[in-house]
């Protein structure tokens, strides 16, 4: 009874699911009915990345969303203090919001998608501000764009 165990290898990337939403389109014959996932995609390192994925059943559209988030990965700066270089704004659709470093020990201070985002990016302490949409996407999406204009002096 030689029975070999397969480990696989822990990812290193961390998923979590933002929203799943039932969308319905008009057909023909009726309406067709799938769901929307939006994932967001992280290793709390500095890498962050959102991915939407559609399908007939959640399962399938969790996958797709984990691979589109994957392709769009983002590299974030941070300081030694886990927080971002400098205040920020970020801008998709008619989401808008901004983000400001903030000191140690005062937190993620976000909501909704903002704060999944932050906190798969590694960002620990930070304060954000979302004006505009509620719409969970074009925010994660919003925080994505404010990450990726962020600079750094290096020597």
């Amino acid at each position: 009874m030689n029975s070999k165990k397969t480990f696989k290898p822990k990812s290193e990337w961390s998923e979590r699911v933002v929203s799943i939403e039932r969308v319905t389109k008009v057909i023909k014959g009726g309406k067709k009915m799938s769901f929307r996932a939006v994932i967001v995609v992280g290793n709390e390192q500095g890498k962050v990345g959102v991915g939407v994925g559609k399908a007939s059943d959640v399962i399938t559209a969790v996958r797709k969303g984990v691979t589109d988030g994957k392709k769009n990965i983002i590299s974030v700066p941070l300081t030694s203090s886990n927080t971002i270089p400098h205040a920020t704004n970020g801008r998709f659709g008619a989401a808008k919001l901004i983000l400001r470093p903030s000191a140690p020990g005062s937190g993620v201070i976000a909501g909704s998608s903002i704060r999944t985002v932050l906190e798969l990016a590694g960002v620990k302490n930070i304060l954000s501000k979302q004006l505009g949409s509620n719409n969970a996407l074009n925010n994660a999406r919003a925080t994505i764009n404010g990450l990726s204009t962020l600079k750094t002096y290096n020597v």
